[in-house]
């Protein structure tokens, strides 16, 4: 299948296995770009295993592959959150689990010397500036496409202990960690807080903003965490600062039901983007200032109508917008931010064995290479999953 009759895609992963990144949040390039971070799955058919290993390696963009070290801790739609650090360039860290211990912790690996140590707390996502990492309880979170297996869903409905779990913030020089904002903390400041006293509640999604002073992530909840078929949980989108002390609920679940698919910091400090279907006539590219009140929003872009992974590039001037499979197809936008003009960059057939779980799906999730001038995606169009690179400039 040609992506597009006049881009130019390559694969940049051999064709001996699963290759993926993971989520769009992030960038999988080391500092000067020549290096890719990638996961080598033993199986896209199914959840992992407990016990079941990962491969994480390198890859030059040219499609050579060079393997590094396993993991236990992977899951189809994030990998097992590889991420080179900023502050030690030739170092990135990946989460895995710790058999004597039995908890999941991140190590950090050196290229050309292996592991070389570890934060006692799994990564959820690294500050721009190299400072801090954020972590949250995996194993709470019932969706096992996007948790660990090696970490099984607790049965009790809130933590057995509200004032000692929630979000972590890791110093990543020292290791030390702190909780900043605790699950009493979010079900005390829930607008809702009756609706969440009886469900089942989980957090996911954690992200900093651009200059690395604040926080995003999702308070999420649901009747039964053993049936997670459809979109069955609400969600509600919490902000903070580093401290946690004004923690907060921005965008509840009635802004959120059936409209939202996905959210990311915009250009500013306070700016969030979402991909907004709030007029009932298919998804927009939509950013508002998570500080204002009372709440306002504007649409950056009519965008393409679908549900999407939306990020912008480095320089803020471009946003990239995918979509789920739509008729066996996804696609591949790019969108300028100052005219809301979009741009198809690829399409991209996603069959998969009827039966397949969608917690193994393959989703584009596209990420920007540091200097904004390359496009990474994760693809099954020629059969397997692989990465696939487009140079823009």
């Amino acid at each position: 299948m040609r992506i597009h009759p006049e881009y130019e895609w390559k694969k940049i992963t051999p064709d001996d296995g699963h290759y993926f990144f993971g989520y769009y949040d992030r960038n999988p390039w080391n500092c000067d770009g020549s290096r890719h971070l990638t996961l080598k799955a033993p199986q896209c058919e199914r959840l992992p295993l407990p016990g079941e290993t990962a491969e994480i390696g390198l890859l030059d963009g040219k499609g050579g592959y060079e393997p590094l070290t396993r993991t236990r801790c992977w899951c189809h739609q994030q990998g097992s959150m590889e991420l080179f650090l900023p502050r030690r360039p030739d170092c990135f860290i990946y989460n895995d689990f710790d058999p004597e211990e039995q908890k999941p912790v991140a190590r950090i690996f050196q290229i050309g010397k292996g592991v070389v140590g570890r934060y006692e707390r799994p990564i959820y996502a690294i500050s721009p500036d190299g400072r801090y990492g954020v972590s949250l309880n995996f194993g709470r979170i019932p969706r096992r496409g996007y948790s660990y297996a090696d970490t099984p869903v607790p049965p009790e409905r809130h933590p057995a202990d509200p004032d000692a779990d929630g979000l972590w913030l890791i110093d990543l020089g020292t290791g030390v960690s702190r909780l900043i904002v605790s699950y009493r903390t979010m079900l005390e400041r829930h607008p809702f807080r009756y609706g969440a006293e009886q469900a089942y509640v989980w957090l996911n999604h954690a992200i900093f903003n651009c200059d690395s002073t604040r926080l995003l992530w999702l308070f999420r909840q649901c009747a039964d965490p053993a049936r997670m078929t459809g979109c069955c949980w609400q969600t509600f989108m919490y902000t903070c600062g580093l401290s946690g002390e004004d923690a907060e609920c921005v965008l509840p679940e009635v802004y959120w039901h059936n409209r939202i698919s996905h959210q990311i910091w915009g250009r500013t400090p306070r700016e969030v983007l979402v991909d907004a279907d709030w007029r009932g006539t298919g998804h927009e590219v939509v950013v508002f200032d998570e500080s204002r009140r009372p709440f306002l929003a504007e649409r950056l872009s009519p965008g393409h109508g679908r549900m999407s992974h939306l990020v912008f590039s480095p320089d803020g001037k471009r946003l990239l917008s995918d979509s789920y499979p739509a008729g066996g197809i996804q696609e591949l936008h790019l969108i300028e931010a100052d005219t809301g003009r979009c741009t198809l960059l690829g399409r991209f057939r996603h069959e998969q064995p009827a039966g397949t779980i969608v917690e193994v799906r393959c989703d584009l999730h596209p990420r920007w290479s540091p200097d904004g001038k390359r496009v990474t995606v994760d693809s099954i169009h020629d059969g397997r999953r692989g990465i696939y690179l487009l140079e823009l400039e």
